[in-house]
């Protein structure tokens, strides 16, 4: 027998080529988590952008934050904790001792988020994760599916938010291009690395694209994704990618995305000046676009492949031998218009429910006291939360507010043996917080 938790099409396919399983039966299941609300957002300042969207849409709430290096890993739990949010660091830098530790305070507290690199993730089962945070963009869909498939196993409501910009696309052409593999291996790879960012640049519902991806193809638009809560425009860019790729020729294909903006927009920099630069044909060229709007023409080529990072990891970029046609006018492009950077939808609150669904007001005192309580007989017992009652189960306490035990034996969740240790304190909470 052969299992596998996410793995698109081709891989299956190997995996019964080479344990000899060609002629085995294949029972798979449907991918989609439709509590989940995928979302990505352009990449201006990562962790300022991160702090907003804790602070805006999960107080209190427990969640992974994946980052794609040790350094980042220690530098954003950091970061974090200097900001009033308990963080942790986890990756295999860190001591066996000191792993075990952050995943047992991660699993048995409330509201800690883990900072880690992919080391962390396999086994874990807390079901009441609220969110999972990419702050660099993973190196294909299926692990992408995987990690982001740790939030929200208690079925309740949860986010898959990624911070997304012109370094993520450069480091995933740029590992698969320098991975010591085979052609095949090489070009699997590469086709893997674009799913994902035609992932993150589809104008179109996220979870068709992630679905497609693993084969359900007839999926609907799913109305939990940011593309539709707010569709996105495109627009023409066949100029502006002209103008972009025109200022890569003409300075040599040598410089990275920010020197040519500022040879696009007219700023004459000290290293513009110094290069020559102000002299060239394309210096002043792009004033119609700001420099955002500019960084995101130069990402959106080098996800679509008319542009390439240099193999070598200096920040340059050089000219696709696909580019030809664009300059030439064979082949037009459109992109898609950048979403204004998010700002506050709901009011900030510490007693937000986890659930993410919306409380009266009493309900959601209950809420709060529910979850004190639960935390509290988890500590002496020394129990993981979540072992005492889900999320899920202390919401409908909230909202019903039960007043006796045959009540409370209706709410899901709560069976008999559930009743009887908890009962009369789940009561005596709710008749406290009346």
């Amino acid at each position: 027998m052969a299992l596998t938790a996410t793995a698109d099409g081709p891989t299956r396919r190997d995996i019964a080529e080479r344990l000899h399983l060609e002629e085995a039966r294949v029972f798979a299941a449907g991918y989609d988590r439709p509590n989940l609300f995928y979302r990505v957002v352009p990449k201006h300042n990562a962790r300022d952008d991160l702090l907003r969207f804790l602070d805006e849409e999960h107080p209190g709430d427990a969640g992974i934050v994946y980052c794609l290096t040790r350094r980042a890993v220690e530098e954003t739990a950091t970061w974090l904790n200097q900001r009033g949010r308990e963080a942790l660091p986890y990756h295999a830098g860190l001591s066996a001792e000191t792993r075990t530790q952050h995943q047992d305070r991660f699993l048995r507290e409330e509201g800690v988020v883990i900072v880690a690199t992919v080391a962390f993730g396999m086994g874990i089962d807390k079901p009441n994760v609220r969110f999972v945070v990419h702050l660099d963009a993973p190196k294909n869909l299926e692990a992408y599916y995987q990690e982001t498939g740790r939030a929200g196993r208690d079925g309740l409501p949860a986010d898959a938010w990624m911070t997304y910009g012109i370094a993520d696309v450069m480091n995933l052409r740029r590992l698969v291009e320098a991975g010591d593999l085979s052609e095949q291996q090489r070009r699997i790879e590469r086709q893997k690395s674009e799913a994902l960012i035609g992932f993150c640049e589809t104008i179109s519902c996220r979870r068709q694209a992630l679905l497609g991806y693993f084969g359900e193809r007839d999926h609907p638009p799913c109305g939990n994704c940011d593309n539709c809560r707010n569709p996105v425009d495109s627009w023409d860019g066949t100029v502006a990618a002209q103008k972009t790729l025109s200022a890569v020729y003409r300075t040599g294909q040598r410089f990275g995305a920010h020197h040519l903006v500022d040879i696009l927009v007219g700023n004459p920099t000290e290293r513009v000046l110094s290069l020559g630069h102000d002299r060239l044909k394309t210096f002043g060229v792009g004033t119609e676009l700001a420099k955002s709007g500019w960084l995101s023409v130069i990402r959106q080529l080098i996800a679509q492949g008319f542009l390439l990072p240099d193999p070598d990891g200096h920040g340059g970029l050089t000219l696709a031998p696909s580019a030809g046609n664009v300059l030439c006018g064979r082949r037009e492009l459109r992109f898609r218009h950048e979403a204004p950077r998010e700002r506050a939808t709901r009011r900030k609150s510490a007693a937000k429910p986890a659930s993410g669904l919306a409380l009266d007001p009493a309900a959601q005192t209950l809420w709060v006291a529910l979850r004190a309580w639960r935390l509290s007989e988890a500590r002496r017992q020394e129990l993981p939360p979540y072992v005492i009652f889900h999320d899920a189960t202390l919401v409908e306490v909230a909202r019903r507010r039960p007043a006796s035990l045959g009540a409370l034996a209706d709410i899901p969740g709560i069976g008999r043996s559930k009743l009887d240790r908890y009962g009369a304190a789940v009561l005596a909470v709710t008749a406290r917080a009346a």
